[in-house]
């Protein structure tokens, strides 16, 4: 039995009547060819069973068309919904992610090792969500000409753009919040201490609270995590006084705080306890929990992010005139059930 041999672009070209550019530039994304041109060439694609073969064309263009993202972790309902946006995005401009997750969420560290492994894919760009890299690591990468975004995230790294909320707003918002709605014992559960967002919204907190000339009732972390969330909360609730309201520095957190104080403790919220937010992820519009919470706008941080990697792609980020761009979008305060007022 004799195998068919693989249509070719040369064969598109040769029963389409045009040119092997022409075929070529019909399936680059962004790439000019008339409508006609392109009628032509797909209705020849399609009787030959014509592909585009991606990895030919990288070898040709020297481009991939694919951008790496890496992650620290998806538990938190912020990154799929992030992720999605991002791909969408891309994907529109014609590239398509490569998604790494990373095992470093836990310790907060820096995932050099597993960007060697990325780069081998001859990846586009690189957009770190919630991660970090050493300066060495981001010194190869301008060298190699791969732009590298950090998402919600910033570090004094050269040659690194960022794409951020105003998480200290946020961290003010989230403080008014709780003392407009009469609350006097106000605790802070913090996520992971060493990163940025978790520092930018506890300095915005401690400052709307200074402020109001409120001291902060008590301070516990629970590392982003929802198990160490439930746990911080057990142990603020363990005292003699407990707080009457409770600023969790992510939604992931704040749900987990809200289903140990109902189902575990007994606790009403607000009537006994107030609880507010970071993200406006869906969950948190659920009505079982209605958690007020400090939004991050998803969909404007993805097209920031996009916008940045794409100029950067297309310019030459290993000249010495390069400036890394950093972008913080703003935030606002969803009021829902979950403070009183």
């Amino acid at each position: 039995m004799s195998l068919t041999k693989p249509a070719t672009l040369s064969d598109v070209a040769l029963l389409a009547g045009v040119s092997e550019s022409a075929v070529s530039r019909t399936y680059t994304p962004g790439a000019s060819v008339a409508p006609a041109t392109r009628e032509r060439v797909l209705q020849a694609a399609a009787q030959l069973g014509y592909r585009p073969n991606a990895i030919a064309r990288t070898l040709t263009t020297r481009r991939s068309r694919m951008i790496g993202v890496v992650v620290s972790y998806l538990q938190n309902q912020f990154y799929p919904v992030v992720i999605e946006k991002l791909s969408q995005a891309l994907q529109h401009h014609g590239y398509h992610v490569l998604l790494f997750v990373s095992d470093g969420h836990e310790t907060g560290a820096t995932v050099d090792d597993q960007l060697m492994d990325v780069m081998q894919y001859q990846v586009d760009g690189l957009v770190l969500a919630s991660v970090t890299l050493s300066s060495a690591i981001a010194k190869g990468c301008r060298a190699a000409g791969v732009p590298v975004v950090l998402f919600n995230r910033t570090a004094p790294i050269d040659g690194v753009h960022s794409v951020a909320s105003d998480n200290h707003a946020g961290g003010c918002l989230a403080a008014q919040a709780l003392l407009q709605a009469g609350c006097s014992r106000i605790a802070y559960l913090a996520g992971l201490e060493d990163a940025s967002t978790q520092i930018e919204r506890e300095q915005g907190f401690n400052h709307a609270l200074r402020e109001a000339q409120v001291d902060v009732f008590a301070r516990t972390v629970g590392h982003y995590s929802y198990e160490r969330a439930c746990e911080a909360t057990r142990q603020l609730f363990s005292r003699a006084i407990i707080p009457d309201g409770i600023f969790a520095a992510n939604d992931h957190m704040a749900l987990a705080v809200m289903d140990t104080l109902r189902s575990e403790l007994g606790l009403k919220v607000p009537q006994d306890v107030s609880v507010v937010g970071f993200d406006n992820v869906p969950q948190s519009a659920w009505l079982a929990y209605g958690l007020t919470t400090i939004e991050q706008d998803a969909q404007a941080m993805v097209n920031a992010t996009v916008e940045v990697l794409i100029e950067a792609i297309e310019s030459d980020s290993r000249s010495d005139s390069f400036e890394a761009r950093e972008v913080i979008t703003p935030v606002r305060l969803i009021r829902r059930s979950t403070v009183t007022g």
